[in-house]
Parts: structure tokens; C-alpha cells; sequence
């Protein structure tokens, strides 16, 4: 074998430097092994040898080289076969593999691809033919080094993220029982009438919320909120507004008056929305508005005071099953000053039903573009007409879910739901 060699002073590192790339020369010929590892000792390398295909092995187990030159034709495991059980064994760093051959053949060739070998030398080795396969293949193991660095950052990045993500769902988790916590009663029974609360997010918290207040005697307040957006300002908003229509604390609550007895009464709908409007631009500093629906009934008569602000019109079903969805409409909250709002009348008989719903019932979409709409709720609610209190709101998502195609809503999905019986106690619906 030639080996004629060049020295290029600006590559060259010092034999013994705590930088060198350490190379395993594989070949049965002594004499050969000599002669690589001297221009390769020359040349900065540190450089260990092996007789055969099996020490070969031996010796990768123990200190696994950054580069491999190991002849092709050798007793007992060729040097096709080395290169297989040196990539089985290869770890995280990987080894550059270069076949020395006499073989030219095009098919031999893709066979040493194929087993793994990175590169090629035909022997007689040339010199300064093997420095530039060395000096490439040290490109290649830095380029792998990088790569390998990198893949640990960003294993770590993604490792942080995944601990934040977990720590931020727990809190989402125990976000989302506080903000259901706003509705303790999901299900009460007043004289005169039934109601039942439903309050189901999009995500882990959502905008919307339901609930209730005691007003005059015989009187009861109902407020269904849907604030703009999703996720967790819309759910810090909805728990402040739950300050402002408050049953616990009926002089915070806007929605009431005090007399002077000392006892509190309902305010007329549309003067409370109002109130809510100027509280809301004035105190809070916040992109978000709200459409909201807030109602005084009267538990005797069945006589019902609606105020409307953007939100979804109430659905009155009467006890022959006969649907009415209408309102006012009305302006959102939170957007401008100095808006006026407007209220409505209905009257309830017994065994009639209002049910008040978020715009995530009509405006859910369909398998296809469309959505529910208003015809479809009540198609739903002629459908069961015999259903009756958080029932009625069970069987409405599986109808929803029906209609979508899957459980879970782009919007947040609410209700409430007066079930009128009369003075007498008895729903005849």
C-alpha cells in the first residue's frame, strides 16, 4: 500500500491534545494499520487498531471512536459486517465509517451503503485523498454534535413547556371549579314555580354565566350573562358582574333597590342594565362587552319583566307546546356610553315554561355550515315536551352534540329554566 501524505499546518493538532478525534484503524494486515495510524498520528488523531472485525467490537464497547477506518475484505467478519454491529451498537454520538476497498463495482458499493458506511477509499490509499475524507467526516461528526446539542435544548424547552402547560392546567382545573362555583343551585323549587341553571363551558372556564336573586316578596330575578371571547379574562369578568348581581349581598346588587323599610325590590330591567352599562366603562378597564337578559317574575301571577342587551330572545313554551322566541334585541354592555335600554312584558300561565339560552345553543354549528338556529330549538323543545327541570338540559346537549357531531362546542353553553306551575302549586305541563 502508498500512502503519500501533505501536512496542512492550519488543521493540524498536536498528537495527545485533549481535542484530538479519536479513530479506530480495523485491518488484519499489521504492516497497513502502521502506516494509516502514523499519517493519522501525524495529523492530530488519536488512534487505536484493531486486527479484526471481533476486537473491533471489543474495543467500541469500551471507548467508542468518532471515526472508523476499516478494510473490507478481512477473516472471519468482514469489514461489511463490523460496519452492521458497530451502528447496532452506535449510541447518541455518531461514529463516521469509512471502507477501505479494491472493490469498484457499483452494486458492492450501495451494498456498503446499505450496511451503514458513510464513505469510501480505494486502496492504494492516497494520502491526501484520506486527509479530505477525514477532514469531512470530522464536518459531518460537528454537524452532529450541533444537531445533538440543539435536540437537548430543545428536549428541555419542550420538557419546561410540558411542566408549565401541566402546572397552568391545574390551575385552569381549579379555576373552572371556582367559576362553577358561582352557580351553587343548579336546581330549585320556589312556590309557584321550578328552575334549573345549566352553566357549560367551551374550555376549562368560559364568559358565560346564570343565576338568581331573591327580589320583592313573591318575586324572583333571573340573569344570564355571555361575555365576549373565551378563556380566562372573560371568566375574570363574568366573576366580577356576579358581584354586581349578587343574592348574598343585596346592596351591592344593581339589579335591586332598597326601600325605605329597609326591604328590597326589583329596579325596572332596563334601568338596571344601564346602571350595569356606566359601572362596567367606568370601573372596568377591559376590551371585552357582554350581552345580557335579566328578568323580574312574578311568582303569583306569572307575570314577567324582561330587559334585553344583545342577548339570544327567550323562549316561552306554552303547556300546549306552542313555541314563542321574541325580545327586543337590544345593545351589548360594555361598549358605549350613554346607550339606552329598553324592557319587555310576558305573561306565563301555569304548566308554560320560559327558558332563557346563550348563543352557544342557536348559534352552534352543524356538520355542515349551518347552525342550529332558532327553528332548530324549537324543533328540539316540540321534541320533548314532557321533559322536565336539568333533565330538559341533558337531553338539549345530547341533541346538540347530535346536531354537531361531537361534545365539544365551539362556545360556551348556558341556560336557565322557569318551569310555571301558579298560585295553585300544581305544573300541569
Amino acid at each position: 500500500m502508498s500512502l503519500t501524505t501533505t501536512r496542512n499546518s492550519k488543521n493540524y493538532t498536536p498528537p495527545g491534545s485533549s481535542d484530538a478525534r479519536l479513530v479506530l484503524v480495523v485491518d488484519d494486515s499489521k504492516l497497513q494499520r502502521r502506516i494509516l495510524s502514523s499519517s493519522l498520528t501525524r495529523w492530530g488523531y488519536e488512534v487505536m487498531e484493531a486486527e479484526s472485525g471481533m476486537r473491533a467490537l471489543e474495543i467500541c464497547r469500551e471507548r467508542p471512536p468518532e471515526l472508523v477506518l476499516s478494510d473490507w475484505v478481512m477473516p472471519g467478519m468482514t469489514g461489511i459486517e463490523f460496519c452492521q454491529k458497530f451502528r447496532e451498537m452506535t449510541g447518541e454520538n455518531y461514529g463516521y465509517f469509512i471502507l477501505l476497498t479494491s472493490k469498484s463495482d457499483k452494486n458492492e458499493v450501495a451494498q456498503g451503503l446499505d450496511a451503514g458506511a458513510d464513505d469510501f477509499l480505494t486502496k492504494p490509499v492516497d494520502g491526501n485523498e484520506l486527509r479530505a475524507r477525514m477532514t469531512a467526516g470530522e464536518r459531518i461528526l460537528e454537524m452532529q454534535r450541533e444537531l445533538t446539542a440543539k435536540n437537548h435544548v430543545i428536549t428541555e424547552t419542550l420538557d419546561e413547556l410540558q411542566r408549565v402547560y401541566d402546572s397552568l392546567d391545574r390551575d385552569l382545573i381549579e379555576a373552572k371549579k371556582l367559576q362553577q362555583s358561582l352557580v351553587k343551585e343548579r336546581q330549585k323549587i320556589f312556590p309557584g314555580a321550578e328552575l334549573s341553571l345549566l352553566l357549560r363551558s367551551s374550555g376549562h372556564v368560559g364568559g358565560d354565566l346564570v343565576g338568581y336573586y331573591p327580589a320583592a316578596p313573591g318575586h324572583l330575578g333571573l340573569f344570564a350573562i355571555d361575555v365576549s371571547g373565551h378563556g380566562i379574562s372573560s371568566a375574570l369578568m363574568t366573576a366580577r358582574l356576579a358581584g354586581y348581581l349578587s343574592a348574598s349581598a343585596p346592596d351591592q346588587n344593581v339589579a335591586l333597590q332598597k326601600q325605605s323599610d329597609g326591604s328590597y325590590i326589583s329596579r325596572p330591567p332596563a334601568e338596571a342594565i344601564e346602571k350595569l352599562n356606566e359601572l362596567v366603562l367606568d370601573e372596568m378597564e377591559t376590551e371585552h362587552y357582554f350581552t345580557l337578559l335579566l328578568a323580574d317574575i312574578d311568582l303569583v301571577s306569572g307575570h314577567v319583566v324582561l330587559g334585553q342587551a344583545g342577548h339570544p330572545h327567550p323562549v316561552i313554551q306554552r303547556a300546549d307546546g306552542t313555541i314563542w322566541q321574541d325580545g327586543t334585541g337590544g345593545f351589548p354592555v360594555g361598549l358605549m356610553s350613554g346607550v339606552t335600554f329598553s324592557q319587555f312584558e310576558l305573561a306565563l300561565g301555569p304548566g308554560d315554561r320560559l327558558l332563557i339560552l346563550s348563543d352557544g345553543v342557536t348559534e352552534c354549528p352543524g356538520r355542515g355550515d349551518e347552525m342550529l338556529g332558532e327553528c332548530g330549538l324549537a324543533r328540539i323543545l316540540q321534541d320533548m315536551p314532557d321533559v322536565r327541570g336539568p333533565e330538559l338540559f341533558r337531553v338539549l346537549i345530547e341533541k346538540l352534540t347530535a346536531f354537531a357531531g361531537h361534545s365539544e362546542f365551539p362556545d360556551d353553553v348556558s341556560g336557565i329554566l322557569i318551569e310555571f306551575s301558579g298560585p295553585d302549586g300544581k305544573n300541569t305541563g
